[in-house]
């Protein structure tokens, strides 16, 4: 908590150094998130909140109720007066984080004045101001219902409500049953004191010693450029310098190896092993020996493949979207208006390709490495073995003894040891090359201050000159104290191999001595181009994985236009005319009846309206005779029958016959079909005559229990139409 209430302070003092010292900098009107109001507001709400975790400190500590009273009233002012600039500025209200934080300051103002009521109660309970607490308890009360209606969304009082609820229950009885105290209005109420333990903290420069300018290293563009420029000139350079110690020191090494130096003036018992071959066995031990080299040669085809397929996978995305470009561009040929995409991926296929053959360089690199660890592998397996196999291993010889103590051998140790400073110097120098550095962007920035254009060549070539122009001279030394060493060494070595006895076993201990010298001096160069291999694979994945981001970024790209493309043709072919205009009439269609064939019009004349062929008349029918009137029937007097037969009804003068159609208006130039002749009538079945009653369709008649029926119900049947009639069903 106290570390929360140190940052709350002094965040609240940088919004104020803020207000009182960055804005007046400003040469023109500030944003809105860094106006006057904002960063005076927020640094009260810092100092509010610093106050509230004093208060919680103390009431986890449970101090005294009026020491806790003091310091919630307090954080009840500041988140007031918080509430009030939020509120009352002119701004304020629009800006879209105070709308937000608007709510919460007045939810905590509530909170913090009804905890201030709640220990003051406390407070004057113990004072035995009975009347008094229960005052302070319901206006607490009231304060937590208002948060609580208001609120309830941004903050949580059920806790502090309840609380103030017991303790209010429990005033109460105890004061209506035991003090009968009066209990006072809350305007007669003393002001509960205040107790402040926060302020702003003046901000610092540094602020801490962590502290690091964020915009130090932010310089113009053209700076930027030529510092690009001076850090690949030095770059350059220091790789030569590097390159030619390194070269140096290989070759110095293998004709040391090639003369079995320093061996062959340590190893005149002819029993022991050589100190400089326990060295370099020790030092090849140390580093693993053959299960080094084997498991570094083990993961480089692993490294490799995932590097190859990381290409492949990159250069398959670019080949799927260039072909499926190239379908739409021969399916809608002009209408496909984008850039091709054999055009687009043109860069990222040449750097595609820089990558394959960089791949297929470092195969060959890594074919030649195995190949010749391949030769040297069990001279290496040999001096990884301890010092008595080792020295089982290599032939004995007997030389002179009056070698030990020549002059020949001591100037070879001589030289010997001259040339290993050699050695040691170039290690110090190639430290030196890489850890020397220069801050050239001041230097930048003072040409274009002055000049208003950086001359980078110039300066970068007379940096350097200063700089790296000592190390450049001491690597020259190195290099001609080398070659005049190793000449010494040679003719030296040459008086030596003439001392010494010629035997068959001093030759084969000497060629076996020599073979582990240079079998050290691979296994260091082999370990070494390993791990770079390693480092390269490694360093290669990295640019690989970045290379297949940007082919996926434009694939997308162009896989998003390309849908935008289809979907604009597509509603273009949408809103065009399903057919074309009509050609014009062929000249058989234009030939008169008789077989004449009509001249055609020349080009550019008005064709005239051809006239519509007549429709075909067919013959009248003969048409069904007409439907017969319905029968009539005689008026029956009341209380009688109609007679069981009655006579047919007189049949009308038939229509007069039907006239032949006139002839058709002409139409379209299409035939028309006659009509059908449709049904002759039907003689209607008897059950269905409407103008008859029968058993099928007698009137209803009600009819009580036990009475007879109607004598006249049974009617004599009726004929029908004039024509023969249907059988029905007989009477039942």
């Amino acid at each position: 908590m106290k570390s929360s209430a140190r940052y709350y302070q002094l965040a609240s003092g940088a919004f104020s150094h803020i207000k009182d010292t960055v804005l007046s900098a400003l040469n023109r009107e500030p944003t809105m998130d860094i106006s006057p109001d904002t960063v005076g507001t927020l640094s009260q709400i810092m100092l509010a909140q610093a106050q509230e975790v004093f208060f919680l400190k103390a009431t986890a500590d449970k101090m005294k109720d009026a020491i806790i009273a003091k310091l919630a009233n307090q954080t009840a002012d500041y988140y007031g007066d918080a509430f009030k600039q939020c509120q009352y500025k002119e701004n304020l209200p629009k800006y879209f984080y105070f709308q937000e934080v608007l709510p919460v300051l007045a939810a905590k103002h509530c909170i913090m004045q009804a905890q201030a009521e709640y220990h003051q109660s406390a407070l004057a309970k113990q004072q035995k101001k009975f009347g008094e607490e229960i005052a302070r308890l319901q206006h607490a009360t009231d304060l937590v219902k208002t948060v609580a209606s208001r609120y309830d969304e941004y903050v949580n009082v059920k806790d502090l409500s309840d609380k103030i609820a017991r303790a209010l229950t429990a005033a109460r009885k105890d004061n209506d049953f035991i003090y009968h105290d009066r209990v006072p209005d809350l305007k007669d109420l003393a002001a509960i004191g205040k107790a402040t333990l926060v302020k702003p903290t003046p901000i610092t420069v540094p602020m801490s010693q962590k502290y690091t300018d964020l915009f130090e290293k932010m310089i113009p563009l053209a700076v930027q450029q030529a510092l690009s420029a001076y850090n690949q000139r030095r770059a350059e350079l220091v790789n030569v310098a590097i390159s030619q110690m390194r070269e140096a020191t290989n070759l110095c090494n293998g004709v040391l190896a090639s003369l079995n130096l320093p061996a062959a003036i340590e190893d005149l018992s002819g029993d022991t092993v050589p100190q400089s071959i326990l060295d370099k066995s020790k030092a090849v031990t140390e580093q693993g020996g053959v299960h080094t080299i084997d498991q570094l040669i083990r993961d480089l085809p692993e490294l490799l493949q995932r590097n190859r397929e990381i290409l492949d996978e990159s250069v398959k995305m670019l080949d799927e979207e260039e072909a499926t470009d190239n379908e739409l561009r021969a399916k809608f040929k002009e209408r496909w208006q984008r850039t091709p995409s054999s055009e687009l991926y043109k860069s990222l296929r040449a750097e595609g390709t820089n990558f394959r053959n960089v791949l297929d360089q470092a195969v060959q690199a890594d074919k030649v490495v195995k190949e010749r660890y391949a030769s040297y592998r069990d001279t290496i397996a040999l001096l990884s073995k301890p010092e008595s196999e080792l020295n089982a291993a290599i032939p004995s010889a007997n030389p002179a003894k009056t070698l030990q103590g020549s002059e020949v051998v001591t100037v070879l140790k001589s030289l010997l040891a001259s040339l290993n400073e050699v050695k040691k110097e170039r290690e110090q120098i190639e430290n030196d090359l890489k850890s020397a550095n220069f801050d050239m962007a001041s230097k930048f920035l003072t040409a274009l201050a002055q000049d208003g254009a950086i001359n980078e060549e110039v300066i970068s070539v007379t940096e350097l000159d200063r700089i790296y122009g000592g190390y450049t001279d001491r690597v020259q030394r190195s290099l001609k104290r080398q070659e005049e060493l190793l000449g010494n060494i040679q003719t030296s070595h040459q008086e030596f191999s003439n001392m010494k006895q010629s035997n068959a076993e001093g030759n084969l201990r000497e060629e076996t001595l020599k073979n582990l010298a240079m079998a050290h001096d691979n296994f260091t160069e082999l370990v070494g181009n390993l791990r770079e291999g390693t480092k390269f694979y490694n360093e290669l994945t990295e640019i690989l994985v970045k290379f297949q981001s940007k082919c996926s970024d434009i694939v997308f790209a162009r896989k998003t236009e390309r849908d935008e493309l289809l979907k604009d043709l597509q509603q273009t072919i949408a809103r065009e005319p399903s057919a074309p205009s009509f050609p014009p009439v062929p000249s058989y269609q234009t030939s008169s009846a008789t077989g004449n064939v009509q001249a055609t019009p020349p080009a550019g004349a008005v064709q005239p309206v051809p006239t519509p062929a007549p429709r075909t008349v067919f013959a009248a029918k003969p048409q069904p005779p007409a439907r017969p009137p319905p029968p009539m029937f005689p008026t029956a007097a009341p209380g009688t029958m109609a007679s069981s037969s009655m006579s047919p009804a007189s049949t009308p003068a038939p229509l007069p016959a039907a006239t032949n159609p006139t002839t058709q208006a002409q139409g379209p130039p299409y035939p028309s079909y006659p009509g059908y002749p449709g049904y002759y009538a039907m003689q209607m079945p008897m059950g269905f005559n409407p103008y008859n009653y029968n058993q099928f369709s007698m009137p209803f008649v009600f009819q009580g229990s036990g009475q007879a029926p109607y004598p006249g119900s049974q009617q004599p049947q009726q004929s029908g139409y004039p024509f023969p009639q249907q059988p029905y069903y007989p009477q039942q």
